[in-house]
């Protein structure tokens, strides 16, 4: 049995599906105007994670997560490149995939954009001012009623008389409240926009959410998920327009993954700390690089808050480097793909346990390590196998071991093995002061030398 920290009760549950044996999971995805950042991939990450698990633990998952390509951002960034909008999201969607590929993501089972569902946003807009819901402004824009929905604040714990008293925005005239947020924004100017019985104009970034996961999974949906920074108001807003529409529950579990911090400051341009995921996997080998930043991502549990600095990427690296070294010096028994995992077996047993705690990653690692250090006691390749099955159900340890511990092989490569055939040659002459000195060379360019049983080998630092 999973259980789930179900962020609208505010503790972990049992999770039983609407439909036994299958999963309905939407998260919210990017908004594409530029690369994402390192903290985008980590909710990316924790939530690849949760669609590998539940499918290892036999559910059938229909994951779906957006693509928003009409907003703000966008626009702004299309005018400043002289571009059209169409253009910049279609390289940019690229480039996501891209990415995504480097991380070892794998893709959603539907990834609908927010152009393709203006029709299924305006019916549900229809519906809301139908019920009372939502009302059309002198102005053309169309707004949500939030007191006419007595469950807003249900998953932030926020009142609207809370949110009433600190609000320090300027009234807008055309609400009748000033917490009331678009659904349907008039069209400006140089704008994309579209045909409605409101008029000319384009939707609101939270009824994309509540309009793609309807036509995709339905009225009420097993897990939503996405970062912690979503909560409120967007998936506050998303309650208040799916169940102010159907008057059903909109989400049985709700999921959010924590922050990513940078050298333990929020990220934020004016600190000039914000990295693309492209820019941190550019500094890193390109064997190594993707798992390793994955690996890193998902070593802390997604309920907590991460910290990131080029030495803790670094640590994670040379963790994951350590359990493909284990593999390299005792190679499995047999291909990945033939290992049947035995979940009563002890180590299984404890790794399946832990993922099905809240998908409790640090503790699932730890067997990792744990069987790590059994294989290089015993030399056993059965022991090898299970390491790298296990593994395999979170995205690790599927590359060929060898490969992986040396890193990209450069141009160099033949010259760092001639030197390492000296070495062993003057080793043998007893010239242990030219060993040295060749060691140091190799050493100087980045290479780390390990002497075994079965000869030397090396790998990058």
């Amino acid at each position: 049995m999973i259980r789930i920290h179900n962020s609208l009760a505010r503790e972990k549950q049992a999770f039983n599906p609407i439909e036994p044996g299958k999963v309905r999971m939407y998260v919210c995805g990017l908004t594409v105007y530029d690369y994402f950042h390192i903290g985008n991939a980590r909710t990316l990450t924790v939530f690849d994670m949760v669609y590998r698990w539940l499918k290892v633990a036999g559910y059938d998952v229909k994951y779906v997560r957006n693509i928003t390509d009409v907003d703000d951002k966008i626009i702004d960034r299309a005018n400043k490149n002289g571009e059209p909008i169409e253009a910049l999201t279609t390289r940019m969607v690229a480039a996501m995939h891209e990415d995504c590929d480097r991380l070892l993501l794998l893709r959603p089972d539907a990834e609908p954009r927010a152009t393709q569902h203006i029709d299924n946003m305006l019916g549900l807009i229809g519906d809301l001012v139908t019920n009372g819901k939502a009302y059309p402004a002198s102005n053309g824009d169309v707004y949500y009623a939030v007191r006419e929905f007595p469950g807003y604040g249900k998953l932030s714990g926020k009142s609207i008389d809370d949110l009433r008293a600190g609000e320090r925005v300027a009234v807008d005239g055309h609400k009748r409240d000033p917490l009331d947020f678009v659904l349907w924004k008039a069209a400006k100017p140089q704008e994309p926009h579209w045909c409605s019985c409101y008029g000319e104009g384009r939707p609101g970034w939270h009824i994309e959410c509540s309009a793609m996961s309807k036509a995709e999974l339905g009225e009420t949906i097993d897990i939503h998920g996405g970062g912690w920074d979503l909560q409120f108001p967007h998936h506050e807003n998303e309650i208040a327009q799916s169940e102010g529409a159907s008057n059903k529950p909109f989400v049985n579990y709700w999921m959010h993954a924590a922050f990513l911090n940078m050298d333990n400051e929020k990220m934020s341009k004016s600190l000039g700390n914000v990295f693309t995921t492209r820019e941190v996997l550019n500094k890193l080998d390109a064997v190594q690089g993707g798992e390793a930043v994955r690996f890193f991502l998902l070593r802390g549990h997604y309920r907590s808050e991460i910290n990131y600095t080029w030495d803790i990427l670094q640590d994670a690296r040379g963790a994951l480097v350590s359990l493909y070294t284990a593999l390299r010096d005792v190679p499995p028994e047999v291909p990945p793909a033939e290992v049947a995992l035995d979940w009563n077996e002890s180590w299984a047993k404890r790794f399946f346990d832990a993922m099905c705690d809240d998908f409790n990653t640090p503790m699932a690692f730890a067997v990792l390590f744990e069987l790590r250090n059994e294989i290089n006691r015993t030399r056993d390749a059965k022991l090898s196998g299970l390491l790298r099955a296990l593994g395999g159900t979170l995205g690790f340890l599927q590359a060929d071991p060898a490969a992986f511990v040396q890193g990209t092989v450069s141009d160099d490569a033949a010259e760092i093995d001639a030197l390492i055939v000296a070495r062993n040659e003057a080793k043998k002459a007893k010239n242990f002061a030219e060993a040295d000195r060749i060691r140091d060379e190799i050493k100087a360019r980045g290479i780390i030398l390990e002497d075994g049983a079965g000869g030397t080998t090396w790998r990058r630092a």
